[in-house]
């Protein structure tokens, strides 16, 4: 038996069974960790020693009868623009370069509280910008399936450690996709909840009205576990919203008979790869097998939503990254004359392109003479996308459209053109804009071999549907069973 392989769930009953042990779970991820990192090079910071040492305690209180509990000595990854107390956290820039956190967030205070296991910090696009993980000032992760390919991102560390078995689980962050992609290109499953049912706080922020940490997992059960550990409201966030505490495990039914799918034209028109759309065409007339029922409809926000989203992020990366100026936070450049000159050093070396190019882009949006033209006509665009999508959930269940209009890209295809890159986030904005739960899972392969996602789209607060819908659908393809990365490539 391959540990590394087992689903969170799996290691849950082969614990509580005492067939294994914390320390065997820990010790045989580590063991993957320095197999396959070289190859992926999924992690910034690996904490391989530090959690087999906190595995053999954990060990010796569940003997002694002191530790007992679902999530005691489960092992999960981390994306690096969350913070763990005492642990380097970078966002995967030199501007973050050497910053220590000096407390943990909200979500790590709940893995504390269950004696789970950090495995390390997982690599990404610096401050979470980017499709790609091409940006991260460290390195370039590369896709387990195809080592030529990217992983997605800008959670690509966290998709490819779940993908290539060196993390039984982990969590990202997405702001335009930034779980839901990589998720799609690495063959496994993406969760981003709705914004505001899992707390922000510790999560070093991009786009503060569309950030949401959520769940990259092998499969459906293990997202809705996840989700009930990190879901709940917190005092500190103010945009957490108080609501009854769910068990999102109890929603998964093996049943969509009567569920009401729409699906929008206007996601598989011109521009969607052909095997995609095929296998998403597949997948939706196994749905009607099952007794969902299928709809067409048109969902006409699809050419505003990128634009739209790009001038919000943007905005508001430029102020969320005014703090990074060599004094407050962050790097600084030590030869200066005067402060102007330490403000320009520090943050033109700090910051990689990407980074400055979407500063540039929302100071420019928010400057004056510029924000009514662009920023507050974004906002206005954000409500009639908000009103499109509570009209189609009027008459619609879920809303099923792919996850990414092709599969996973070579490396260096499109990092050096940045128009080409924001068109691939065109299936997943709109959720975040409107604040949407979503989800991708695996539903088939190109002819190459690489994975193909499908999205599916709930109302506000109804990850219950789209969690059931994921489940059904995945339980009908065994994806897992059926597929496995190969690790080929890595000429690049």
């Amino acid at each position: 038996m391959d540990i590394t392989e087992l689903t969170v769930h799996e290691l849950q009953e082969k614990l509580k069974n005492k067939e294994i042990t914390v320390t065997e779970i820990t010790e045989s991820y580590a063991n993957r960790i320095n197999e396959k990192e070289k190859d992926v090079n999924a992690f910034i910071t690996t904490l391989t020693d530090e959690a087999i040492l906190k595995a053999k305690e954990i060990q010796a209180k569940i003997e002694a009868g002191e530790l007992s509990g679902d999530f005691t000595g489960i092992p999960i990854g981390i994306k690096d623009n969350i913070c763990i107390k005492g642990t380097r956290t970078t966002c995967a820039s030199k501007m973050l370069e050497n910053f220590i956190a000096p407390y943990n967030a909200t979500v790590i205070e709940k893995f504390k509280d269950e004696n789970m296991i950090d495995l390390g910090k997982l690599n990404m696009d610096e401050f979470a910008m980017g499709g790609s993980t091409e940006y991260s000032y460290f390195k370039k992760t590369r896709n387990p399936w195809n080592l030529d390919k990217v992983p997605g991102g800008s959670s690509g560390g966290p998709a490819a450690a779940v993908a290539s078995n060196m993390v039984p689980w982990a969590l990202g962050s997405d702001t335009g996709g930034s779980i839901r992609q990589p998720a799609s290109f690495c063959g496994v499953v993406g969760l981003k909840p709705t914004y505001g049912l899992v707390s922000r706080y510790g999560l070093v922020a991009f786009a503060s009205s569309l950030d949401q940490i959520g769940p990259i997992t092998k499969d459906v059960e293990d997202s809705a576990l996840l989700l009930n550990l990190i879901a709940g409201y917190d005092k500190k966030d103010t945009t957490s919203e108080d609501m009854p505490k769910k068990d999102y495990t109890k929603c998964l039914k093996n049943d969509v008979n009567g569920l009401k799918i729409g699906v929008p034209k206007e996601f598989f028109a011109e521009g969607i790869n052909e095997e995609v759309k095929q296998s998403l065409e597949n997948t939706i007339k196994e749905y009607k097998n099952m007794g969902a029922e299928i709809e067409e409809f048109s969902l006409d926000i699809a050419k505003y939503a990128l634009a739209t989203y790009y001038i919000i992020a943007c905005a508001e990366a430029s102020s969320n990254l005014g703090r990074f100026d060599g004094i407050r936070y962050g790097y600084r450049n030590p030869e200066y004359k005067n402060l102007k000159e330490l403000y320009k050093k520090s943050r033109s070396e700090g910051f990689g392109e990407e980074v400055k190019r979407r500063i540039i882009l929302g100071t420019y949006v928010l400057s004056s003479g510029y924000y009514d033209a662009y920023y507050k006509k974004a906002q206005q665009v954000r409500t009639l996308v908000m009103k499109e999508f509570d009209k189609a959930f009027e008459n619609y269940d879920v809303i099923l459209i792919p996850t990414s209009p092709t599969v996973a890209f070579d490396i260096g295809s499109k990092s050096h053109n940045p128009l080409e890159m924001y068109l691939a986030d065109i299936c997943t904005v709109s959720v975040n804009i409107a604040g949407l739960p979503g989800i991708s899972i695996p539903v088939g392969v190109d002819k190459q071999g690489m994975p193909i996602g499908m999205q599916l789209i709930g109302n506000r607060f109804q990850e219950e549907t789209i969690l059931n819908a994921a489940y059904t659908m995945e339980q009908k393809l065994k994806f897992r069973e059926n597929y496995k990365p190969t690790f080929k490539g890595g000429g690049i």
